[in-house]
């Protein structure tokens, strides 16, 4: 009669029995207990794997994964599944617990604020937070595209509350007039009409470089180009003595806008001009000029073309001070830009 040899089991200590199939190795210390031992880990009518966790079954991605297969007599188990609760009075309860699920505050505040999609995308744009990264964006792909094409930037920055008119269709001054009010308000409209200033091609003096510009301003208004309330800006360069034989360039800038009451004069930085040109713009110039009173026939500009190669008399001042006119023009214009910005009346939203 064949003997009966029970299984063999790993991983025993030969002076401790395994034990019996079915139950759990007994623990030291008293008062402790395990969880009822079920077989393959299936759950039966008497355990509840959603007690502890409010009546939800746990739903996280750290909870450990259990396999069917039958637990092997003698081997160790997992230490999770096994895990001994302490008794003392107190009800078992589930090993693992799960944290209540928070909801994110951000969420509540933009969820469904007016309803549909369009109420979704109203409450998030709502959102400061989103606004900024909203504004950040857009900053972001107009700076793009105005890298890549710097002409664009014009096209990009045209429109809003401000309308410019400038009193020339130079590109020198129209430029840089709208690149320094764009750059102040943001968004502003600048375009060129040419005027006529109805004095000399070259102004001497202070008062002529202001009657000048003055003068593009009105004959713009006399002739119907431009209404009677909108905004200018007129240039005018002119050269002038301020100490003896001592000549400079410098434009005169102003603004006017009679809607709102607002008339500012401003004046670019000081060229030099040595006294030879001046004297010589003089000498070209016949006494009986009709317009003698407010300059000269020839300009200086003039006069340093003739005399000096590679030098343009639409901008000299590239040559001899390494800084064009437009960046001049800009400069002051810049500066137009926020005294009228200051003395504009705020804006009911």
């Amino acid at each position: 009669m064949p003997l009966f040899t029970s299984p063999m089991v790993p991983f025993s200590s030969p002076s401790v029995p395994p034990p019996p199939i079915g139950t759990a190795p007994p623990m030291a210390g008293p008062a402790l207990s395990m969880p009822p031992p079920t077989a393959g880990f299936s759950m039966s009518a008497g355990y509840d794997i959603t007690r502890g966790h409010a009546g939800r079954t746990p739903q996280t991605p750290l909870m450990p994964s259990f396999s069917n297969a039958p637990p092997v007599p003698g081997v160790i188990t997992n230490p999770m599944m096994q895990q001994p609760a302490m008794s003392g009075g107190l009800e078992v309860a589930s090993p693992i617990t799960f944290p209540e699920d928070q909801e994110d505050p951000r969420m509540v505040q933009i969820s469904n604020p007016g309803g549909g999609i369009w109420g979704f995308i109203k409450g998030v744009a709502g959102n400061p937070m989103v606004k900024t990264v909203l504004d950040k964006t857009k900053h972001s792909v107009e700076s793009m595209i105005t890298t890549l094409d710097p002409g664009m930037a014009p096209y990009i920055k045209s429109g809003g509350d401000v309308d410019i008119v400038v009193t020339s269709d130079k590109e020198v001054k129209v430029g840089a007039v709208r690149d320094a009010f764009q750059e102040v308000f943001g968004m502003a409209m600048v375009t060129g009409e040419a005027g006529q200033s109805n004095i000399a091609p070259q102004p001497v003096g202070y008062a002529a470089g202001v009657k000048g510009a003055q003068e593009r301003i009105d004959s713009l208004r006399r002739a119907g180009i431009i209404h009677e309330k909108q905004p200018v800006v007129s240039v005018e360069n002119f050269i002038a003595e301020l100490f003896p034989d001592k000549w400079f360039d410098i434009g005169c800038l102003i603004l006017d806008d009679p809607g709102n009451g607002v008339h500012i004069e401003t004046f670019t930085q000081a060229t030099p001009v040595a006294l030879e040109h001046v004297q010589q713009a003089q000498s070209l110039t016949p006494p009986d000029y009709n317009l003698r009173w407010s300059g000269l026939l020839v300009t200086v500009g003039e006069v340093l073309e003739r005399n000096l190669p590679h030098v343009s008399r639409t901008d000299w001042h590239q040559a001899f001070t390494g800084m064009s006119r437009r960046q001049m023009i800009y400069g002051a214009a810049k500066a137009l830009a926020g005294m009228y910005k200051q003395r504009l009346p705020p804006r009911t939203m």
